[in-house]
């Protein structure tokens, strides 16, 4: 029988088949021996063949059907292989937070750099602005409304609280297999419970040590939503090493970056000390924000000295 993946708890996984039937299945060893370097060989999106046990009450999964693509990040604990968050995704939704937390746009940056590695349409939900209530806070969003507006990102303002622009939201995920992704405490899940209430997702504190959110989402899973399509919720997350990308290519990951790159005098520019770069006179002028080239300055050391945050 064929079916999409739509929970993962690392070594089983929940499958919803055509007819609308969820079995719970594991994975054939064969899978975790044909050189994956992934510590998940099947996500949160794959279509999957499985077959019946003798019990008829679970699964063995044996096909995966190649993925249209996927977001992934480097695996926390083991250095040479990555995680992969999900698969066949229609748009990614960038949570963050300027209070309660912050949300730093060097972690924003690594996702959306991989969301462009893979093809994978991003948009950037900035929560709880109900909360931007000084002057300070409101110049703030100002700021990071200009970042990611200069470099093409679509930026919605949203409150899960106050229902501020939850229909909007709602209409960018219509009939899309949609999934959230920011760091724990940016309020995924009251998002997710804003834009369909049946779900009532748990919804976690924030950690008055740390200013962080504490952990509600413990594995990725896919919800159907009432006006169509699907939201895959995924743990939050605290750091985001980028996998399998090269030097010369990274440019092309960030889009107002890549929009300068050709008017470099050398096609090979890196845009750090080269002659006739196009890239960093930009980035004196704000056409380019700093805060972006700086993320790109890190990624590209990472990329080049093989050190990532999980390397």
């Amino acid at each position: 029988m064929k079916g999409i993946v739509t929970k993962s708890t690392g070594s089983w996984y929940e499958v919803k088949n055509e007819a609308g039937e969820w079995m719970l299945c594991r994975i054939r060893g064969k899978f975790r021996i044909k050189g994956i370097k992934t510590t998940n060989p099947v996500a949160v999106g794959d279509w999957v063949d499985y077959q019946q046990e003798p019990d008829k009450e679970t699964g063995v999964i044996t096909y995966i059907y190649p993925r249209k693509n996927y977001l992934l990040r480097r695996s926390i604990n083991l250095s040479k292989q990555y995680h992969i968050l999900a698969a066949n995704i229609d748009k990614v939704f960038v949570t963050a937070t300027l209070v309660q937390p912050e949300t730093s746009t060097v972690f924003i940056d690594r996702i959306l750099v991989t969301a462009e590695a893979y093809n994978i349409p991003a948009v950037i939900l900035l929560n709880k602005v109900d909360l931007l209530n000084t002057e300070d806070l409101k110049q703030q969003k100002e700021n990071f409304l200009n970042i990611y507006q200069k470099a093409g990102y679509p930026v919605l303002e949203v409150s899960a609280k106050t229902g501020n622009n939850i229909d909007r939201l709602k209409a960018l995920m219509k009939e899309q297999t949609s999934m959230f992704a920011g760091h724990s405490g940016t309020g995924k899940s009251s998002l997710i419970n804003a834009i369909e209430p049946e779900l009532n997702l748990k919804i976690g504190d924030i950690s008055q040590a740390h200013r962080q959110g504490k952990h509600t989402t413990t594995f990725a899973q896919m919800y159907d939503l009432s006006f169509g399509g699907h939201i895959i919720d995924t743990p939050g997350i605290r750091g985001f090493g980028v996998v399998d990308m090269k030097p010369d290519e990274l440019d092309s990951y960030f889009p107002e970056i890549f929009k300068h790159k050709q008017d470099c005098k050398f096609n090979n520019c890196r845009h750090l000390n080269e002659p006739g770069c196009a890239v960093k006179p930009a980035v004196k002028t704000g056409d380019i924000p700093l805060s972006r080239y700086k993320s790109y300055l890190q990624l590209l050391d990472e990329i080049e000295n093989e050190t990532g945050p999980y390397r």
